[in-house]
């Protein structure tokens, strides 16, 4: 491990000063940041420690039905929140099905937010990558691809989004409140992370020195507690990461849908939404023929990178169907045993 310099920030202001400088980095849980710099991914000069910060630890309900979740909430104390996992039952689940118990216990929603690629290929310092060096070319083009991106990858980046806390965020039109040396600005979830295109060493909107501070969950996101699902295909069960995941969540109207969100994923560099495919949920019967043409819709123009990872499009099809369908027949009124997990949904 490179050597770097140390600061404990006191203040926000503390943390945005010492993080301005060429090199520096934001140190929360470090669940993932300490294990790039381990393997020599990531090497900052300078670690700015914000696990003191006043106020960025709380979650809060303004008089209008939002919830303000801060950087610093772990992501176990969010998930087993009751008001929270009551209101929003899909977000308790992706958080409950990532990462392992010790892990939820010391992750943090700002830093689950900013976490990077697991692509094979970014892991290793041998293999070329666009992420780790711009202009190096990526390693993954032609190679074993199982895992990598069917929707929004360029010639440039084939890599997907780990997080599964970010899936039912998009779905919720979640707002991520950040704090820099221009101020406070708020960014939708649906454009924090971007896609590869030519650039994929821009991961975020975060510009220099720029610190999330905290999230926000819109009034109407809680509209949709009585019908909401995460579901997540997997190599093992549990401690893996998505090969594909959704969130779904509806408003009915007696026998008709009023509203329908759906969110991927796995299948991109970020969750993949597309307004179409809701739209083509509304009015519907809560039926599988109604769910497989909203999956058409957001699953149109996917590409594979190579036969190795061509069924990800007919998998995201039948797990967009059946957590649609999890959805219309109701949020359980507990949490299944193996969150989101197919062997352990109701």
């Amino acid at each position: 491990m490179n050597h770097f310099a140390y600061t404990r920030a006191a203040s926000i202001g503390e943390a945005i000063a010492a993080a301005r400088q060429p090199g520096a980095a934001y140190l929360a849980a470090g669940t993932n940041l300490l294990d790039l710099m381990k393997g020599g991914i990531a090497t900052p000069t300078h670690l700015v420690d914000i696990t003191r910060l006043p106020g960025l630890a709380a979650i809060e309900r303004p008089p209008d039905g939002s919830t303000r979740v801060g950087a610093l909430v772990r992501n176990s104390d969010l998930a087993h929140d009751p008001d929270f996992a009551g209101t929003y039952p899909m977000v308790a689940e992706a958080l409950l099905a990532g990462a392992s118990a010790q892990l939820r216990n010391a992750a943090t929603v700002g830093g689950n937010l900013m976490q990077r690629t697991r692509c094979a290929y970014f892991y290793d310092p041998a293999s070329t990558c666009n992420k780790r060096e711009p202009g190096a070319g990526c390693a993954a083009l032609g190679a074993a691809t199982r895992i990598h991106a069917v929707q929004g990858w360029s010639d440039s980046c084939i890599a997907t989004n780990p997080s599964d806390f970010c899936v039912p965020l998009a779905a919720l039109d979640a707002v991520v409140e950040i704090e820099g040396p221009q101020g406070v600005r708020t960014v939708p979830l649906t454009e924090f992370h971007n896609l590869p295109g030519a650039h994929p060493e821009r991961e975020t909107a975060l510009r220099p020195g720029e610190l999330i501070t905290a999230l926000h969950l819109p009034p109407e996101a809680a509209t949709f507690s009585r019908h909401a699902r995460y579901l997540k295909v997997r190599d093992r069960t549990s401690y893996a990461f998505a090969v594909v995941s959704a969130a779904a969540a509806l408003t009915l109207d007696g026998d008709r849908i009023a509203e329908g969100r759906l969110a991927f994923g796995g299948l991109a560099l970020k969750p993949w939404r597309r307004a179409e495919a809701e739209a083509a949920l509304a009015g519907g019967a809560p039926i599988p023929a109604t769910f497989a043409k909203a999956a058409a819709i957001a699953l149109d123009g996917a590409k594979p990178t190579g036969e190795a990872n061509a069924f990800k499009i007919e998998l995201a099809r039948r797990v967009a169907v059946r957590t649609l369908g999890l959805a219309a027949a109701g949020t359980p009124a507990s949490l299944p045993a193996l969150p989101a997990s197919p062997f352990g949904l109701a």
